[in-house]
């Protein structure tokens, strides 16, 4: 079947449980990143989570998440910041053992074979944490000689492609500078699968989108990447299905195409006078009112019939966005996506 089809089946099924092999030391395997990174099990998701637990207490954490990546796609994970994307990020990484549930990774159990996963994987997370009186080149070359990475020509691409400056210190570089370092780190075995937590964070638009090219660079070269983000655009330029999730449980898994779709885009119309407002606003009872003159209103499609509608009112500005995370929510689900204040989910 389809990509997304057999990924459907996986996310209701969950796929059946497969015995794990103890994994091995980190330090004991020779073999060469290349070879490992093309260990997926053929046949099988190259990311499942079922049923995942992990709760902190309070609400926090992640309850009964349940998904499956396919190898060659790229999986957009879609939540506020303390939905619960980190804490998922984390039990595929092996970093914490989940309350229930598993997390695999080409058929291995995340937290078991925590070493042997993590030897083949591309990772990053959501707070680099780098040892800061190296220079940006040491680390990348003790990167490279952990994952014993012998050809360096694709690490230096990829310095290149993102304008790093390797010389400077880690502990002077900014955000954005740091970001750079983890994102070579992520990419330069050119793994079969890469995890990124919120991956953009830090960068400006030029490298965001510097970003987004290489990602759909490496789906074109078959690599499977899950990429958790609170940015729509970033998703919806990157990504083959999204999967939503708001206070730790998954609300819905979509298909990119069908989400582009649905998504309205809100216009702020601001009129002559409040009388004018008003007058619009009893029209169109779905338009919220925004401060003394202006409304703000969602179309969804072709906005061709709503702007001729306005033709018939004294409009001093009209400004359009798409809709935020949240109103997407509200939108799809009727419900928004706000993290309680007693704690980050994350």
């Amino acid at each position: 079947g389809s990509v997304e089809g057999d990924a459907l089946t996986e996310d209701k099924a969950c796929g059946e449980n497969q015995a794990s092999l103890v994994g091995e030391v980190f330090e004991g395997s020779g073999v060469a990143a290349e070879e490992r990174s093309r260990e997926v099990t053929s046949g099988t998701a190259a990311i499942e989570v079922c049923g995942l637990v992990k709760d902190y207490g309070k609400g926090r954490g992640v309850f009964d998440v349940s998904f499956a990546v396919q190898p060659g796609e790229v999986f957009g994970f879609l939540g506020s910041n303390g939905a619960g994307k980190t804490v998922t990020m984390r039990n595929l990484m092996g970093f914490i053992r989940p309350d229930a549930g598993t997390a695999r990774i080409g058929g291995r159990d995340c937290f078991i074979e925590r070493a042997r996963i993590q030897q083949s994987l591309g990772y990053l997370p959501g707070e680099i944490a780098c040892m800061d009186e190296m220079t940006g080149a040491a680390f990348l070359e003790f990167m490279a000689r952990m994952k014993k990475l012998r050809d360096r020509t694709r690490m230096n691409q990829l310095v290149e492609y993102f304008e790093l400056d390797p010389a400077r210190r880690i502990r002077k570089m900014s955000k954005g500078t740091k970001q750079k370092v983890g994102l070579v780190c992520a990419f330069m075995t050119s793994p079969d699968i890469v995890l990124l937590d919120e991956p953009t964070s830090g960068l400006d638009p030029l490298m965001q989108s510097r970003f987004i090219d290489l990602v759909l660079e490496e789906k074109r070269r078959g690599a499977t990447i899950l990429l958790s983000s609170h940015l729509f655009d970033e998703v919806e330029r990157t990504c083959d299905r999204v999967a939503f999730i708001r206070a730790g449980r998954l609300a819905a898994v979509e298909r990119m195409n069908d989400v582009r779709k649905s998504r309205k885009r809100v216009f702020a119309v601001t009129f002559a006078d409040e009388t004018t407002r008003d007058r619009y606003a009893q029209a169109h009872p779905d338009a919220r009112k925004q401060g003394a003159a202006s409304v703000e209103a969602a179309v969804a499609g072709n906005p061709d019939a709503f702007v001729k509608d306005l033709a018939a009112y004294d409009i001093v500005d009209l400004a359009a966005r798409e809709q935020t995370l949240e109103e997407l929510f509200m939108h799809l689900y009727g419900t928004t996506n706000q993290v309680e204040k007693g704690g980050s989910h994350e």
